[in-house]
């Protein structure tokens, strides 16, 4: 462990944004993270731990430590009739793990597929696709208590999952890191075409009783076509949240724009689409110097190269101030702005 001051971010974060950290380390082993959390030197400083860097966006240099998650590694535990328990560590590359699951035939993480980022990362905002969200098919995770170091697990109930959310973004928020997490996955596979393109998309296949790995790769076609390659363009996948709102508001707005898309949440809520309305304000694909909104996705923002975190942020809340006043409907970011 090699603690480094001064350090830049740029390749850690998906945005490309060129910022650096006041000290920056990598740890690889749950011991290493509780010796860097007993450091003196460390102790007082703000923490951000890093993964893949892909649901963060940096508006200005980091004023604290930087900590990079490497901790990798996949068992399985137990299983039983129906479920095989599965732990991975948490700096594991996500879809590298859902692509394990799909070798050994496990199902469950196949609607999930190419999501970018870290296993560890996923349960925090409870990543979501297609229809499937990952509290559908999370176990538990462990985690170390930054201020004391002890490791504690969570259950699904304790992480208080929601759409995006769970109690790591809220009442926990900066006080523990997890270090591992265990999914319980299918033997027996539950296909689910419900959502989005994907239907259309084993058609073009030419696929009528799909895999999960047929769902896996229409997922990947799917969203390789849809979303930039961070590789490439820099960006955090989808910057919002889809808005959830009561139906009796659908209903005025469906009056008012009678082609606007909704998926049912409960028999009074509904969910809109974020990359609908943003487009419906004519921002897909709108360019400002060398930043933007994807053409192919409103959902995504996209430094094309050398824009500062700062004008990614005003534009994010551009289209926000856009969005309001056109429906009525606030949006909010599904990726962290430092």
């Amino acid at each position: 462990m090699k603690l480094q001051s001064d350090y830049s971010l740029k390749a850690y974060n998906t945005f490309g944004i060129d910022v650096k950290a006041k000290l920056f380390v990598q740890f690889s082993t749950v011991q290493e993270l509780q010796e860097l959390l007993r450091m003196p030197e460390l102790k007082q400083e703000e923490k951000l731990v890093l993964g893949g860097g892909s649901n963060v966006l940096f508006t200005k240099d980091f004023d604290g430590v930087v900590l990079r998650n490497e901790i990798m590694g996949i068992e399985v535990l137990r299983q039983d009739d129906e479920y095989v328990y599965i732990k991975a560590g948490s700096g594991e590359v996500w879809h590298e793990f859902v692509i394990y699951t799909l070798e050994h035939n496990l199902g469950g993480l196949e609607n999930l597929s190419l999501i970018p980022g870290s296993v560890g990362a996923a349960p925090l905002q409870n990543i979501g696709a297609y229809g499937v969200e990952l509290k559908d098919v999370f176990h538990e995770l462990e985690a170390v208590e930054i201020e004391t170091g002890e490791v504690y697990t969570f259950d699904n109930n304790t992480c208080q999952f929601g759409y995006r959310e769970s109690v790591f973004k809220n009442k926990l928020k900066g006080r523990y890191i997890v270090t591992a997490v265990t999914f319980k996955l299918h033997k027996e596979h539950r296909i689910n075409t419900s959502y989005g393109a994907i239907q259309t998309t084993l058609q073009e296949m030419q696929v009528q009783q799909p895999t999960i790995q047929d769902i896996s790769a229409a997922v990947c076609h799917i969203r390789s076509t849809k979303l930039p390659n961070p590789k490439e363009i820099g960006n955090a996948g989808s910057f919002f949240k889809n808005p959830e709102i009561p139906l009796s508001q659908y209903e005025q707005l469906k009056a008012q724009f009678s082609d606007i898309p909704s998926y049912p949440v409960s028999e009074s809520t509904v969910k809109v689409p974020a990359g609908w309305l943003i487009e419906q304000c004519g921002w897909k694909g709108k360019v400002i110097e060398n930043y933007g909104v994807h053409k192919n996705q409103a959902l995504v923002l996209v430094n094309y190269g050398g824009a500062k975190g700062e004008q990614v942020r005003q534009l994010a809340f551009d289209i926000i101030a856009s969005v309001e006043d056109k429906f009525g409907i606030k949006l909010h970011p599904e990726v962290n702005i430092l």
